[in-house]
């Protein structure tokens, strides 16, 4: 007989990233991506363990993705960042290699913009909830999961604000919520309301929370402030824990619904859920409001960021009246 207790089996090494981006609470889209771009170089190197390998191997495989793959910058800046985390904060290796790989090319274009009349036309050819997101994404700025992943609570309507919460740079701020959208918000939110009490009747009714606030509020999940504003039409279960719950809505649906609709008003352009965004700063700005003003309400860390629609701004020859007009 053995008198030794057998050594447990360790776990694989993609789970042990897993595990690792849960206990920091990163998103489940964070964990997929990083997962993802850790296989792949893991692959790209005949499968050797990560930890037989260090700055050399990242540097050639973010190469190969710039020069071979031709990905975009933001591309391998997340590739970059997945492979970081995992020297750092699963395999406990520091880098002192510099990394110094071919840089995949920034874009220089502008972002496409409507004028606030091919904006309306837009916004007419949606219908239902699909409108009230595209209004809400003009009307406040807000990117497409900003939108989708506002709570209850988050909608201020005696003050007319909108609190964002764990945005881009993981702070939250506060942008406008339009008069013109207070009564159909409450409209809204009086079905919703409605459909959660459904729920809570046949034994649902959780939302998700990240596993801080599970904690400390354990019975906030069914609490009526927490579920999301725009819910999905179905209940699902949930990866990770495996809790029957309802989620916010998919951005596909409305990401399509955009394209058709913009086709529909017969616009040239290339028109996104993004777009919205990029119209409200550059309408705000014509309006003659500060572009400090314009980039708190954006969310963006440096003002370089929100600096790119006054470019837009500048008609053909940086706003030069021609000697023909």
């Amino acid at each position: 007989m053995n008198e030794f207790p057998r050594k447990p089996q360790e776990k694989r090494l993609l789970d042990q990233v897993s595990d690792a981006i849960r206990v920091k609470h990163y998103s489940i889209r964070t964990e997929e991506a990083y997962v993802g771009w850790i296989r792949r170089f893991i692959l790209f190197h005949d499968k050797r363990h990560p930890k037989d390998m260090g700055g050399p191997e990242i540097e050639a495989f973010l190469t190969h993705l710039a020069v071979e793959d031709h990905v975009a910058a933001s591309t391998q800046n997340q590739a970059l960042s997945a492979l970081l985390f995992l020297y750092r904060d699963v395999l406990r290796k520091e880098l002192d290699y510099p990394i110094d790989a071919v840089r995949a090319k920034q874009p220089a274009h502008l972002p496409a913009v409507l004028t606030k009349d091919e904006t309306r036309r837009v916004i007419a050819q949606l219908s239902g909830i699909y409108q009230l997101l595209a209004r809400l994404l003009y009307g406040s700025g807000l990117r497409l999961l900003e939108c989708l992943r506002l709570r209850v609570k988050d909608l201020d309507f005696a003050r007319r604000a909108i609190i964002v919460r764990d945005t881009k740079g993981d702070e939250d701020r506060v942008t406008m919520l339009p008069d013109t959208l207070i009564e159909p918000l409450r409209e809204h939110l009086q079905r919703v309301k409605r459909l959660h009490e459904e729920d809570l009747a046949k034994g649902y009714g959780a939302v998700y929370l990240p596993d801080a606030l599970e904690r400390k509020y354990p019975n906030a999940s069914r609490e009526w402030i927490w579920q999301y504003v725009f819910p999905s039409e179905q209940l699902s279960v949930d990866p990770r824990s495996g809790v029957t719950r309802r989620h916010h809505l998919d951005e596909s649906g409305l990401q399509k619904a955009v394209r058709q609709a913009a086709a529909a008003a017969g616009l040239d352009k290339r028109v996104t859920c993004h777009t919205f965004r990029h119209s409200f700063a550059t309408h705000l700005l014509e309006n003659g409001y500060d572009i400090r003003t314009v980039q708190e309400l954006l969310g963006h860390k440096d003002v370089k960021t929100t600096m790119i629609y006054t470019h837009v701004l500048q008609r053909g020859g940086l706003a030069v009246r021609s000697p023909l007009d």
